[in-house]
């Protein structure tokens, strides 16, 4: 009679025998969720750069998109992207102390360092979620044409773009929106513009000073500006008044443009987002000691290699999006 002898190894595989490539069983499948995550990333970023370069021409520049800092008037390119991109690579940084703290048993120093890595984490989804806020209710406000182009605005004796409040008059009676007692019609409208296309037109033509920007870009890498006469003639093309930007229609330029802008930099905040969720919930297991009793702080080091990997992505899309 044959007998099979099982050794500890074979049967207890994930449980402190055999570790492939020296990683416990939560470890290895973090890393197969990264990589297949990597992956998706990529292909989400190499679409947005086989796009970008078909309609290189007419591409918004970032810094004349993203000039805005909170409770600040004025024009601060690319600053407070900049803010953000450091709070989440400081908050990588903290979070590589707190795993360093775990592999030392110092439960109060992984406390105070995974508390930090929230922080971080929170003030950097509020910040894109401004931004998005931002984003979508418009700075200055545009023309589209018949053919989908947008058409900015620019005061000629300084070269600084001109919102339609600017120059647009007001009309008596040019538009009534519809009230919530008129039922369906109040529900089916949808959002008037600030100015009708007439009151822009018409307050365009009264102001000599105002000139057209097309979105095609020229030899020096800026937006073609138009003269008077040209701006005057190019008016005829124009179809209606684009504030902000949405999946529709975009006053900054080409609507790929937004529609990446949305679906890629918000599956990246989803994932910050999430990041802090569970990095609450590994905060308060810490509190409570859970990871102490253990004898080990794994845990923290596996949503710390998730949180590195949501910091290099970020990398990423910021170059892609803000800087190339």
């Amino acid at each position: 009679m044959n007998s099979t002898v099982t050794t500890a190894e074979e049967t207890n595989v994930w449980g402190g025998g055999n570790h492939p490539l020296g990683a416990s069983y939560g470890k290895l499948m973090m890393w197969f969720f990264l990589v297949s995550d990597a992956l998706t990333f990529s292909g989400f970023l190499a679409a947005y750069g086989f796009s970008r370069f078909k309609f290189i021409e007419t591409w918004p520049i970032a810094d004349e998109v993203f000039t805005h800092v909170p409770f600040f008037h004025g024009n601060y390119p690319m600053i407070y992207v900049a803010f953000m991109t450091f709070i989440l690579i400081m908050s990588s940084v903290t979070m590589v102390l707190a795993v360093d703290a775990g592999h030392k048993m110092k439960k109060n120093a992984v406390i105070w360092y995974m508390f930090a890595t929230i922080i971080g984490g929170a003030i950097f989804v509020g910040s894109q979620a401004w931004e998005w806020g931002t984003f979508i209710k418009g700075d200055h406000g545009a023309l589209e044409t018949k053919g989908g182009r947008i058409l900015q605005f620019v005061k000629a004796d300084s070269g600084e773009r001109a919102s339609l409040s600017d120059f647009a008059v007001t009309i008596p009676g040019e538009r009534v929106a519809h009230e919530r007692k008129n039922g369906i019609w109040f529900f089916d409208e949808g959002e008037l513009p600030s100015y009708s296309l007439n009151e822009v037109i018409e307050g365009f033509k009264a102001d000599p000073n105002i000139l057209i920007r097309t979105e095609l870009i020229n030899e020096e890498g800026e937006k073609t500006l138009l003269d008077r006469q040209a701006s005057l003639a190019k008016l005829a093309d124009a179809t209606m008044v684009v504030e902000g930007a949405n999946l529709i229609r975009n006053e900054y330029g080409s609507r790929l443009f937004a529609d990446f802008f949305f679906f890629i930099t918000g599956f990246h905040g989803f994932h910050v987002f999430s990041g802090v969720v569970i990095n609450i919930i590994i905060f308060f297991n810490v509190i409570l000691g859970t990871y102490e009793r253990r004898g080990h702080y794994e845990m923290v080091e596996k949503i710390g290699l998730y949180w590195h990997f949501v910091d290099l992505v970020w990398v990423f899309v910021f170059t892609f999006f803000y800087l190339v």
